[in-house]
């Protein structure tokens, strides 16, 4: 059974029946209007009398005047089963569709104007900026931030720091294509910090730090603005030498945060409810999903990458007391947290035949950040690649997304 659009705006749907010899009379339609995520209006069509190969409008039962004004408007479609049929219940779902009603008004990326006021104070070997609750410092000899503490509480786990990321666990298919080995060059790039710039810009602070990346011929520069109520505005920019030939592609362009592994609900508005990844998405709806970092990994038989979601409009990462940290992206990004590090998922230069069970928790809670990560080369396992359009070839990237430190943000199920 296919949905597509008919009339959305008037509540009318185009539906397809592909069967050969069975008409829709056995299924009923459930509809539902999500107004940026949340569910505003539902339904249900209960007579659905369309013959096998045939295409019929179905009126679903809302009028235009019923639309929100605001946001991003998606339309949920679901055919069950009327009664239940050999192994299926009544009610059981057989086909679904997600319709597009008003695009995701994309977000722009500038910090709240609150009138409150950061500060800066530098030693020899910190650069410290104090917003209110938020205190985010800066080591100067690596130029990241190594520590982001609400109200006292660090967020940023003991010897880790919020780093860009290029890398992650190579997939079986990734082996196959060699691509562990071709790419090899982004898992340590060599970043070399060249310059560490900090200072108060009116309410705000702002710090730059610029790295040479020579193996890969590139400069990557980070810029931070954190403004009086500790929201901070990052951008991260890769310019590489264009002149340069056969230089490897990257399997993922943004942004590596290795919080306490207290901070163990998730709470994001994107694909799901299961992992999803650039080029296998479609099976994934656009949703509000209230999670945990324990029900992402997914134990393939040989460890890898596993657990991302694509699509983010907002990700929150939190505590049991509801305290963390809130993403926002000036377009949708992708996103994962796992009780694993990249490292031990990566079995390095040649395959080690593990198994993902011997692979032991972390302590700690690991959210990357992406603008992109390159799809997943289904199509065989010994040497093919994602489509074109779902690589990341050597180039220019920026990434620009403001994450904000929140409080009392409890997740319910």
């Amino acid at each position: 059974i296919w949905t597509t659009p008919a009339a959305l705006r008037k509540g009318i749907v185009n539906v397809y029946n592909e069967n050969f010899f069975t008409d829709l009379s056995d299924y009923y339609l459930e509809w539902q209007l999500l107004q940026n995520g949340e569910p505003v209006r539902q339904g249900v069509v209960m007579d659905l009398q369309i013959a096998p190969q045939q295409t019929q409008p179905v009126v679903l039962g809302y009028k235009e005047t019923d639309l929100p004004a605001e946001g991003e408007i998606l339309l949920n479609v679901t055919y069950r089963l009327k009664q239940a049929r050999q192994l299926l219940p009544a009610g059981y779902a057989v086909a679904e569709e997600q319709l597009e009603i008003t695009p995701y008004p994309l977000f722009q990326v500038e910090l709240a104007e609150t009138g409150q006021k950061a500060s800066l104070y530098e030693d020899l070997v910190h650069a410290v900026v104090s917003a209110g609750e938020v205190q985010v410092t800066f080591g100067k000899w690596s130029g990241w931030i190594e520590g982001i503490s609400l109200n006292g509480y660090e967020m940023i786990e003991y010897g880790y720091a919020l780093r860009p990321n290029f890398w992650r666990a190579p997939t079986d298919n990734d082996f196959g294509a060699n691509l562990h080995r071709r790419f090899v060059d982004w898992k340590n790039p060599g970043l070399k910090l060249k310059s560490f710039e900090a200072e108060e810009q009116g309410n705000r602070v702002q710090v730059v730090t610029t790295y040479e990346l020579p193996r890969l011929a590139a400069v990557l520069t980070m810029t931070y603005l954190i403004g009086g109520n500790g929201e901070i505005r990052i951008s991260e920019q890769l310019a590489v030498d264009k002149e340069k030939k056969d230089m490897p592609h990257l399997f993922r362009f943004g942004m590596q945060l290795v919080m306490p592994k207290s901070y163990e609900n998730i709470s994001y508005y994107g694909r799901g409810p299961i992992e999803n990844y650039s080029n296998r998405n479609h099976c994934t709806d656009l949703g509000i999903y209230n999670q945990t970092v324990n029900e992402q990994f997914y134990p393939y038989i040989r460890p890898q990458e596993n657990g991302t979601k694509t699509d983010i409009r907002w990700w929150k990462q939190l505590n049991i007391s509801g305290n963390g940290l809130q993403f926002i992206a000036e377009a949708p990004f992708s996103a994962s947290a796992l009780h694993y590090t990249i490292e031990s998922l990566d079995e390095g230069w040649e395959k080690q035949q593990g198994h993902s069970h011997e692979i032991e928790k972390a302590n700690l809670t690991n959210v990357l950040i992406d603008k992109a990560q390159m799809g997943l080369a289904c199509i065989d396992s010994w040497s093919a690649l994602p489509e074109p359009e779902f690589m990341l070839p050597y180039g220019d990237y920026e990434f620009t997304f403001i994450m904000t430190p929140v409080k009392n943000n409890i997740v319910t199920k």
